[in-house]
Order: C-alpha cells, then structure tokens, then sequence
C-alpha cells in the first residue's frame, strides 16, 4: 500500500517537474533572459548609412546589459545582416520567432511595411530605422514604432524652413520651383514623395519633373542636365548619403544653381567628406545629435563606440550610432515599464510600455518622444540644419503639429 502511494505521489508531484525542466531546456526560455532580433544592412544598398548603425544597435544594447538590463533582466541580441534583401528579412523573422524575441530591432522600408501584418498578427513590437509615416497609425501598423519625426513631417519641415527663412528674404515675385531627388524604385526613397509634393504646392511652389537617382549612383550629370531646364530654386533628395553626395556634387559642378533639402539618411558627417565643396551650405533633417555633441548620453555613446568597437575611427563615426542608440534607449524603456506592470508580452510591451510614454526625454539631443492608443507619431518637430564652415549649425525648427494642427489631426496621420 505504501508503495503505491509513493508511485502515485511521484507521479504526481515528481514527473510534471521534470517535463518542466525538459520543456524549459528545449525551448530555450530563461526568465532572466530577454531575446531581442535585429536586422542590419552592412552589405545592401543601404550599407553607406546600415554598418554605424548596426555599430550602434550592439553598444547601445551592451550599454543597457551593463547599467542594470532591463529591472534587471539582461538582452540576448540576435543581429543579422539581411543585406537590405525583402526576403532575407522574412527569413530572419521566422528565426527570431523561433528564437522567442519578444521585440525585433528593425532597418529598411520595404521590409518593415512587408513584416508589418507579421508583426501584428503575433504581436511582436517592432522598432525600425524606417521613419515611414505609413507605419505611424496603429489602426494600420499597432505594433510599429520609430523615433524620429516620420519621413512626410521631415520633407514637410525641410520645405517649410527653407521657404520661410531663404525664399521669403528673396522677396522675388514667382512661384519657388522644386525638384524632388529620389530613387523610384525604392519604398524608402518614395516614403515622403507624395506628402512632400502636397505640401510644396500648399506653400505655393512649381513643382518639377522628379529626377530618378539610384541608391548607387555614380554619376548624375545627364540628370542634372535635364533639372537644368526647369531652373530649380531647391532641390529635395531623400536618398542615402553616398547617392546624395553625388547628386549634389555633380550638380555644384555642373552649375545648376539650386539650394538643397536632403532627408535624414543622406545628412550625416561624410556627407562633406563625399562631395567636398558642394556640400557647403546645404539643409539637411537631424532628428539626433551629430556624433560627438555636447548633449545629454553623448558621453555614454562615445564611451561604449571605444568599449564594443575600439578598432573603429571616432573620426568614421556618423549620427547613425546616436539613431540606433535612440530606438535601443526607447524599446528598454517600454520593456521596463511592461516588466514592472508584469506584462512583457507583446500587447503589454505595447500598452503598458510604448504607449505609456509622455514627453519621455532620452537624451541625444532629441525632441520629447510621445506615444498615444491612436497616434504613434513620437514626434511633430523637424529640426533642420546646415552645413556651413565645416560645421553642422542648427538653422530652424518646425513644429508641424502647432505650425498645422488641423492638418497634423485630420489628415497626416499615416501619410
């Protein structure tokens, strides 16, 4: 009789712990761990502006380990270089599910908006280096996020300053005429396109024929050929910074004459190393810190670039650290706060982390970041600079949300 009860106490209490055990050592979970993905372009198309980023994304995740993890909890990072490929990135999406991450670190457009239904349907938080405005409405994309102001509030911004500030002072009596730069082939280059050109005709520009750059452009001089005729007074670019700076030095020499709005992945520190003098008095969007600047954390980013990449020339260094920095610093705020309300699923990481945040200051010299159920703008400010005298000196701000606040409400979410 005694035997049985031990059989049966055994079974009972014994054998459910050991398929505990087992299950827990198969699938990988630690509840002292915390699985994050991250995809990077070090070898794509995007690799101009991919590899300090993806720099970036390992210090800043060391430096988060390293001053108390997330309320104690450490990050395992999962990053891979997909090569800017769409496919790749689903690849390397199933092997972070796989890998239980809870949230993924992600880079280009194209394969952020095609993950997007992904990422909603297992609820898996998604931080992406793509500033698309299409992912800012979460009845759209509930579970994507970014901070910087999107790619529309930035194109908006820069037309918005360089028409209040320099053509306004030119008091000429004719329309501005812009051209828009970009690669017609890319989702990342087309993002602000429509938006911007909406606005350019708000403000009362002639807006000419678009001039179709590759992100490996080598030489575009039959395309400024062609801008030539249609005399531009500005040009907008929203490619990466290696394209750009051939754009505009081969438009300094051949004398087309037009200032220049560049987009925050083609406005960093090679810009002028690229297009030497052509890069002289250009307007670019900085969301973040210049590497190196006198701002709060800045001291933190250089010392973990030394400590993770000591091989690594501070004088190579660009903003795009202090960018992945910036959605690091924010996705271990969000789960600190899930984990403190006992939530690090992906709806509490959501709702009890990224949508709890209000005027959240992060440092970098970045404007207050805010998430809403109904908005996942973090931003409405477009702090637009220039380069002059070697130096990349702040020219205007523009807040679309208090400059436009019916149109920021009713019609530039999502767009």
């Amino acid at each position: 009789m005694k035997s049985k009860i031990l059989v049966f106490l055994f079974s009972v209490l014994i054998i459910p712990m050991l398929i505990s055990v087992t299950s827990c050592g198969k699938s990988g979970v630690d509840a002292n761990i915390i699985n994050i993905g991250a995809l990077s372009d070090e070898t794509g198309g995007t690799a101009d502006v991919g590899k300090d980023y993806a720099r970036g994304i390992k210090e800043a995740i060391r430096y988060v380990n390293e001053n108390g993890g997330i309320n104690g909890k450490q990050i395992k990072l999962w990053q891979d270089d997909y090569g800017y490929k769409v496919p790749e990135a689903l690849i390397l999406y199933n092997k972070y599910k796989e890998k239980k991450c809870i949230a993924i670190l992600g880079w280009g457009t194209a394969d952020t908006e095609a993950l997007s239904s992904h990422v909603a349907k297992d609820k898996i938080p998604y931080v992406s280096a793509s500033y698309s405005a299409h992912l800012t409405d979460p009845k759209k994309t509930p579970f994507n996020f970014f901070i910087a102001p999107d790619y529309s509030t930035q194109v908006r911004g820069l037309l918005t300053a360089w028409f209040d500030k320099v053509w306004t002072a030119k008091k000429l009596a004719r329309k501005p005429k812009v051209i828009f730069s970009f690669f017609s082939k890319s989702p990342f280059s087309t993002a602000a396109i429509k938006a911007g050109k909406e606005h350019a005709n708000m403000l009362g520009f002639e807006v000419g024929d678009d001039a179709d750059i590759s992100l490996k452009e080598v030489n575009a001089s039959d395309k400024i050929n062609q801008m030539k005729k249609f005399k531009p007074d500005v040009v907008v670019h929203t490619n990466t910074v290696a394209s750009v700076a051939v754009t505009i030095r081969d438009a300094f020499a051949g004398g087309l004459g037009a200032d220049h709005l560049i987009k925050n992945w083609g406005f960093d520190e090679s810009l002028p190393k690229r297009a030497d003098k052509a890069a002289e008095g250009v307007y670019g969007c900085a969301p973040w810190a210049f590497y190196g600047q006198d701002v709060p954390k800045m001291d933190k980013v250089k010392e973990y670039a030394k400590k993770v990449h000591p091989d690594v020339k501070e004088s190579d260094r660009t903003i795009h650290t202090v960018q992945a920095w910036a959605n690091v610093l924010a996705l271990a705020e969000a789960l600190k706060r899930a984990d403190t309300a006992k939530d690090l699923s992906g709806d509490g990481i959501v709702k009890k982390g990224f949508e709890t945040f209000k005027n959240l200051d992060l440092g970098l010299g970045i404007s207050l970041i805010n998430y809403t159920a109904t908005d996942h703008r973090p931003q409405s400010e477009a702090k637009i600079y220039q380069y002059k005298g070697g130096k990349f000196n702040l020219f205007d701000s523009v807040d679309l949300q208090k400059k436009w606040p019916t149109e920021w409400a009713t019609k530039w979410l999502g767009y």
